[in-house]
């Protein structure tokens, strides 16, 4: 069975009913509007097209399980797959093993057709057009930052590799806390276009932010600190190293030759720029194409994007070593490579993640991957986070 099956509804949850007129202009992407606008996005922010090509959709061939009896233990309580959905907001799941969809269900009004923003889950979009890019040589990771981006000389910046860029390695300070009024990240909002500008001396574009971060916590290499505005960086590298706009150059590289069956899109700022750092919005099943592809080696369709090398590298090469602190309490054995998470290197099972309950479970090991598309309350929630991935393994280690 091939293509799209019929919309299963796995919730009696009633969808949450809004529309963007009645949403709070600073508050749309924050509960309970969220429920609404995380499949809406395009309603309230300026966006760019990602298309698809003209191309067929890769095929997704279906064998549906029943997985709602699986059971699982989180922080202690036990739980089933079926309750998983009721209690993390799930607006989305499904899950692949051996190249098939065994499970794909959808809730809160969300449908095969519904494009739903991934929050950080773009980073790793975003990782993998540079894996593309670094395998065909018009990107080098070991050159420095401002090879590509000389403006960059008057930032921290200075002196920092592509490679730990993509690592969040460098030394630069940016605060990440996402409900401080005054941190790094409120002042991406603000430059990303997705909330009003208030202070005058706060920037209007992503790149002229980018311009302010002037201080360093650390030599570059040294740890790692996940900085939302690293893969902003990345993006305006890889821009210019192809002369493509990022929403292009995500289409021409990634989603039209994927097969993706739908288009997708990028909130952009007042400059016309992507958000590269979480401003990407698709369907569930092309995030399932997407995952498909990593899970085949870089090769989906009969055809190679991503070389086979850059993904090992992304698998083993991290080091756990950098991943210190708050990182460890998630992924104890944990690591970051490439705009991934890594679960621990030694299987080399890794993910991308999103705030709010965004997440891609990759186990090239088990041939298997989840996706799980959420619009929980909070931005972070550490035991949701945990019941998370509980799930998706308990189901690996059902289907194994």
């Amino acid at each position: 069975m091939y293509d799209s099956p019929p919309e299963l509804q796995g919730s009696t949850q009633e969808p949450t009913v809004l529309g963007a007129a009645s949403i709070p202009r600073e508050d749309w992407d924050r509960a309970p509007w969220n429920r609404w606008s995380f499949q809406h996005v395009r309603e309230l922010v300026p966006t760019a097209q990602v298309w698809r090509g003209p191309g067929p959709a890769t095929a997704l061939p279906v064998a549906l399980q029943d997985i709602d009896g699986i059971a699982f233990e989180s922080d202690g309580q036990p739980a089933t797959i079926g309750s998983f959905f009721e209690a993390n907001y799930a607006d989305g799941f499904l899950v692949l093993h051996h190249g098939r969809v065994v499970a794909e269900r959808y809730f809160n009004g969300m449908t095969s057709h519904s494009q739903h923003l991934s929050q950080s889950v773009a980073k790793s979009v975003v990782g993998t057009v540079a894996g593309i890019l670094i395998g065909r040589g018009v990107l080098d990771p070991a050159a420095p930052v401002t090879y590509y981006l000389p403006e960059l000389e008057t930032t921290a910046y200075r002196g920092a590799t592509v490679q730990q860029v993509l690592d969040m390695t460098t030394g630069v300070v940016f605060d990440e806390t996402y409900t401080a009024l005054d941190s790094h990240i409120a002042k991406m909002d603000v430059a990303s276009g997705w909330k009003a500008r208030k202070d005058p001396s706060w920037p209007t574009h992503v790149f002229e932010l980018i311009l302010q971060l002037q201080a360093s916590q650390s030599v570059h290499g040294a740890i790692f600190n996940y900085r939302s505005v690293e893969t902003d960086v990345l993006a305006f590298v890889l821009q210019s190293a192809t002369g493509l706009l990022l929403p292009e150059l995500v289409s021409r590289e990634l989603w039209s030759p994927m097969g993706a069956e739908e288009d997708a899109y990028f909130t952009v700022d007042s400059a016309g720029y992507g958000l590269a750092d979480g401003g990407f919005n698709a369907t569930l099943r092309d995030y399932a194409r997407f995952a498909l592809l990593h899970l085949g080696g870089g090769e989906i369709g009969g055809r190679r994007l991503l070389p086979s090398s850059w993904l090992e590298d992304t698998r083993f090469a991290a080091r756990p070593d950098l991943f210190q602190g708050v990182y460890r309490d998630i992924l104890p054995r944990g690591a970051y490579r490439n705009q991934f998470w890594i679960e621990d290197v030694e299987r080399g099972a890794y993910m991308a993640r999103g705030v709010f309950g965004q997440l891609i479970y990759i186990d090239p090991v088990g041939e298997f991957a989840a996706v799980v598309l959420s619009s929980w309350p909070e931005f972070l929630h550490a035991p949701r986070t945990r019941a998370s991935l509980a799930a998706v393994r308990a189901i690996r280690d059902a289907l194994a």
